[in-house]
This record gives C-alpha cells, sequence and structure tokens, in this order.
C-alpha cells in the first residue's frame, strides 16, 4: 500500500506541470498525499474493519475533501449523491486504489472478487473493473514470487502494453490508458524509486500512473527507507492508523520497523 501512496505523493505536483526530465526529487517540501491516497486508505480500511466499501469510501473522501488536485468531476458528483450509486466510469481511479486487496487476501479467487466490488461501488462500467482486477492480479502474483515477466504477459491478454517512453503519455485518466502505461512504468524500472521517476516522467495523469506503477515495484522491490519516511511525515495520524494496521495484518515490509 505505500507504494502506491509514494508514487501518488511523488507525482501530486507534476500532474498539470509534467517534469521534463528524468532527474528530479521523488518528494520535494511542496508534496502532498492527493485522492489517489485518500481512496487507497478507504479500500484497506474497510478491508481491515469489515465495513462497506461504498460507506467507507464516502466518509474518507468526505474527510478530506479538498486533497491536492481535487476529485474528479464524476468521483466528486458520486461522493455529494444521496444514494452513491455506480456512473459506469472507466476512469483511471478504481486501478489506484485497489493495492490493499491484492495483499489483504490470500487466495486468488478472493483477491479478484475483492477488486472487482472495489471498482463496482463507482466505477461499475466493465473496463473500469478490468483495470482494478487487472493491477490486484499482477500485485498478488507478484508478491508471491512471480517473476517480472509474468506481469507483461498477464496484462498482455487484456491490453496493448506500450514501450515506455518518457514525456510521451498524453492527459489521458481511463483505465485504458493508465494501466497499459503504468505497467510500461514498472517493466521499465530497475529498482522502487526508478520505478516511480519513469512513472512520474511517463506525463499525463502523474500520480495516479505513479501510484499504480508504485504499487506494483511494492510488491516486487524492497522500497527505500527515506522514501517511506518522506512519505509518512506527509500523512495524518489518522491515514498513518489504517497503514500501521495493514502491514501488521499482511506481516511483512512494514516502514513502522518491529512495531
Amino acid at each position: 500500500m505505500l507504494g502506491t501512496i509514494i508514487g501518488d505523493i511523488s507525482g501530486s505536483t507534476r500532474e498539470f506541470n509534467n517534469v521534463k526530465s528524468l532527474d528530479f526529487q521523488t518528494i520535494t517540501e511542496d508534496s502532498s498525499f492527493t485522492d489517489d491516497t485518500i481512496c487507497t486508505i478507504a479500500v484497506a480500511d474497510a478491508i481491515l474493519n469489515q465495513k462497506p466499501f461504498t460507506d467507507t469510501m464516502v466518509s474518507w473522501c468526505r474527510r478530506y475533501p479538498r486533497p491536492m488536485g481535487g476529485y474528479g468531476a464524476g468521483f466528486l458528483a458520486w461522493l455529494r449523491s444521496e444514494d452513491h450509486l455506480p456512473y459506469n466510469s472507466f476512469g483511471n481511479g478504481a486501478a489506484m486504489r485497489v493495492a490493499p486487496v491484492a495483499w489483504l487476501y490470500d487466495r486468488y479467487e478472493d483477491v479478484v472478487l475483492a477488486a472487482y466490488a472495489t471498482a463496482s461501488i463507482s466505477h461499475d462500467h466493465p473496463e473500469g473493473k478490468r483495470g482494478a482486477m487487472t493491477i490486484a492480479s499482477c500485485i498478488y502474483g507478484l508478491r508471491k514470487g512471480a517473476p517480472k515477466d509474468f506481469v507483461r504477459d498477464f496484462v498482455s491478454l487484456s491490453y496493448d502494453i506500450p514501450e515506455y517512453a518518457p514525456f510521451s503519455n498524453p492527459f489521458d485518466e481511463s483505465c485504458m490508458n493508465a494501466v497499459p502505461v503504468a505497467v510500461s512504468c514498472f517493466l521499465a524500472g530497475n529498482d522502487f524509486e526508478d520505478v516511480i521517476r519513469k512513472a512520474v516522467a511517463v506525463g499525463g495523469d502523474s500520480d495516479t500512473i505513479a501510484a499504480i506503477a508504485g504499487s506494483l515495484a511494492e510488491a516486487f522491490y524492497p522500497i527505500p527507507e527515506h522514501l517511506k519516511k518522506q512519505a509518512l511525515a506527509l500523512l495524518p495520524e489518522k491515514m498513518i492508523g489504517i497503514i500501521r494496521d495493514f502491514y501488521q495484518c499482511i506481516g511483512c515490509c512494514s516502514p513502522f520497523g518491529k512495531d
């Protein structure tokens, strides 16, 4: 989950001002979490505490109504509605918030069903659900020891993965763009921070591309300690509490040491 959050924070200031170099500081004093982090925390909270996805998502997003970059127009309308019915979205939000699912369930069948459920509360277009299930499946495979090529082979069944090319991605908030582009960044990266750097530099919706790529990278590479500390320092205590509970539940990779 922290891989998603680090990617989100690293891309937060570059979403509407894409970088034009691969040589940049990933997290700066101007960086912040965005809706990507909030929604990912909500998914983890719902699973950890056995709460409905819809209610938990609405609660967390209303707690932080004005994150950096704001919420997408369709999602914001969903948040403000009385009934919170899904609105047939195929936006990349379905894929960027799904990472906790792949760690908190230990059977692949449960991972896929839960990924489908997290998307269906709002992003119930077939492409939204496909994006969530694809990323969750990849994370699950990686954390179970699959090689990098597994991701290429699995994703290629559903998407055309582009060759990685920095500064080339248009601003496109769909799952159909974000999933294959984020995967290309993961495949091109040499370590966790390199994946994040490539994801931010590819262009387009930088925070979400980097959040998705970061979620994959966390399942394959160790996260550098300095990035863990920098990211956690930018998060409210309520979020840190969910993150602590998440890593205690999965029993590995905790950014908090042995506590």
